[in-house]
């Protein structure tokens, strides 16, 4: 199955000058988002982890379904403000600002293997972010897969010069 054909471009979102790539058209087709689903479970199997985390809000779509399907505890990168219990927290850059990702201090047990799933990547900053949230709840980062890979922009190389392993389904371009 072609997956770019269910990705919506929508130029100049949420800024001028981002070409967002808006997954809601793969994800309210059936078929298209059982392909995705099953291609990262498929995928999943490249990485030895304990947990699976995901980054706010697109990411836990495909996330909760890895973590049901493969019976693995599911952690929740969320944004500022957002947990409840006490919590570690990392500001980063985004391409249109700054922000901040946060992980309950008590979802990472020390040396427990993370893989972290989000729906894009582009310049990198929320997967690093998400990387360091990992770190400092002393798991280990086992890697990163994403639906998109936007491979003109810095983001992928960013993780793998880190030493990160990664995977995408699909990639386009970001501009």
């Amino acid at each position: 199955m072609d997956l770019k054909k269910h990705i919506r471009s929508i130029p100049d979102y949420p800024k001028k000058g981002i070409l967002f790539r808006d997954i809601t058209t793969l994800i309210k087709n059936a078929e298209a988002f059982k392909f995705t689903n099953d291609k990262i479970i498929e995928c999943s199997k490249n990485f030895e982890f304990d947990k699976v985390a995901a980054i706010e809000s697109r990411g836990f779509v495909f996330a909760a379904t890895l973590s049901y399907m493969l019976q693995k505890p599911f952690i929740l990168l969320r944004k500022k403000n957002k947990l409840p219990a006490e919590s570690h927290s990392v500001e980063f850059e985004l391409e249109y600002g700054k922000a901040t990702i946060e992980v309950h201090k008590d979802s990472i047990s020390k040396g427990e293997k993370i893989l972290i799933i989000d729906d894009l990547i582009a310049t990198g900053g929320t997967a690093e972010a998400a990387a360091k949230l990992v770190e400092i709840s002393e798991g280990i980062v086992s890697g990163f897969i994403f639906v998109i890979n936007l491979f003109d922009l810095p983001g992928n190389k960013l993780l793998n010069d880190k030493g990160y392993k990664t995977h995408s389904l699909i990639e386009f371009p970001g501009h």
